[in-house]
C-alpha cells in the first residue's frame, strides 16, 4: 500500500521557519562567533534580554539582523569595543539603592573594621559609580587608607570611564540626595569638581582602587577579599552563569565575609545557596557561613 505523500507544514518549508526560531539561531550564532574570536563569553546570559540589549544594537549599528550584526563584528575589530557599550553597561547611579548603603555603614562597616587591612571586589563596576560611592562610603568611616578595591569588568570603555571618575552635572543632584539617604557624613561636593557641564571625583579615591578586566562567565578568582558587591548583573544571566558567578565569590570571600547583590536578585535557588546565610533587613547582604 502506498503511502500518503504528507502534506508539507511551514516549519518544514524552506525559507518559512517562523522569525522567533530564526532569530535563537542568529542569537547562537552571533555569540559563538563573538566568543570563538574575541573570547568574550555571552552565552550564559538571559536570552530575553540579551536580545533587547541586541535590538538596540543593530539600530545603532544600522544592522536589520542578527546575522548583519554578526558579519560586522567578525569582519570588523572596531566594532566589538562598540558592541560591548550594549551588552555591558547598566544604567546606574552613585548610592544606587541608599538603604543598601545604609545598612553596609551602620551594620557592615563595625564587622570590617576588625580586619587588620581590607579587600573588596566591586564585580561588574560599569562606569564605576558604585566604586567611588564605596571609596566615599570607607573614606568617611576611616577605612579607605587600609582597603583596596577591585573593580572589575568585561568592557574596556566602562572600564576608562569607571578609572576616569567623570560623570555629566546633569546626575549630580540625584547622586547627592542617594548619598545623605545612605547615611554620608559630608556633602557629596567636597569630594569632586566641577567644569563645563560635568564632574570629576578626586584621584584620593581611587588611589585605593585597582581596575581590572574580569569576566564571570569565564575568568577564576583573584584574590581572597571580605566583601564583594555584584549588583544588579546576576538578572541579566541565565541560571548556569549565575551558580558559576556566586561560586566564585563564594570561592573569593573569607570565611564570614560578605556577599551584596541586587534588591530584585535572590540566592534561594543558587547551587551555592548552601554558603551562604542572609541577613536579617539587610537589603540582599549575605554572608559566607560554610567552613
Amino acid at each position: 500500500m502506498t503511502e500518503p505523500t504528507p502534506t508539507p507544514s511551514v516549519m518544514n518549508v524552506p525559507g518559512h521557519e517562523p522569525r522567533n526560531e530564526t532569530r535563537a539561531l542568529e542569537l547562537r550564532l552571533l555569540l559563538e562567533a563573538i566568543f570563538a574570536k574575541y573570547h568574550h563569553d555571552f552565552r550564559g546570559y538571559a536570552p530575553v534580554s540579551l536580545l533587547r540589549r541586541l535590538d538596540r544594537a543593530c539600530d545603532a549599528f544600522g544592522c536589520k539582523t542578527l546575522s548583519a550584526l554578526q558579519d560586522r563584528v567578525l569582519h570588523d575589530q572596531e566594532a566589538l569595543p562598540r558592541l560591548l557599550r550594549y551588552l555591558t553597561v547598566p544604567v546606574s547611579e552613585m548610592f544606587r539603592d541608599p538603604p543598601y548603603f545604609r545598612f553596609l555603614r551602620e551594620r557592615i562597616v563595625p564587622m570590617l573594621r576588625t580586619y587588620p587591612s581590607l579587600k573588596i571586589w566591586i564585580a561588574g563596576c560599569g562606569a564605576g559609580e558604585e566604586v567611588y560611592s564605596f571609596a566615599i562610603l570607607l573614606r568617611e568611616e576611616g577605612l579607605l587608607d587600609r582597603s583596596l578595591i577591585y573593580a572589575t569588568d568585561i568592557g574596556p570603555d566602562s572600564l576608562r570611564r569607571a578609572a576616569a571618575g567623570v560623570y555629566d552635572m546633569d546626575r549630580v543632584a540625584q547622586f547627592s540626595r542617594n548619598h545623605q539617604l545612605a547615611g554620608g557624613r559630608r556633602a557629596l561636593s567636597e569630594y569632586y569638581t566641577a567644569d563645563y557641564g560635568a564632574v570629576a571625583f578626586a584621584k584620593s579615591l581611587r588611589q585605593r582602587v585597582v581596575f581590572s578586566d574580569h569576566s564571570l562567565a569565564t575568568d577564576s578568582p583573584f584574590a581572597e577579599v571580605q566583601l564583594v558587591s555584584c549588583r544588579n548583573v546576576l538578572i541579566y544571566f541565565g541560571r548556569p552563569l549565575q551558580d558559576r558567578a556566586v561560586g566564585l565569590f563564594r570561592d573569593s570571600l573569607c570565611h564570614g565575609g560578605f556577599l551584596g547583590i541586587g534588591a530584585k536578585e535572590s540566592l534561594i535557588s543558587s547551587a551555592h545557596a548552601g554558603a551562604f546565610r542572609e541577613l536579617p533587613g539587610a537589603h540582599r547582604i549575605y554572608q559566607r557561613s560554610d567552613s
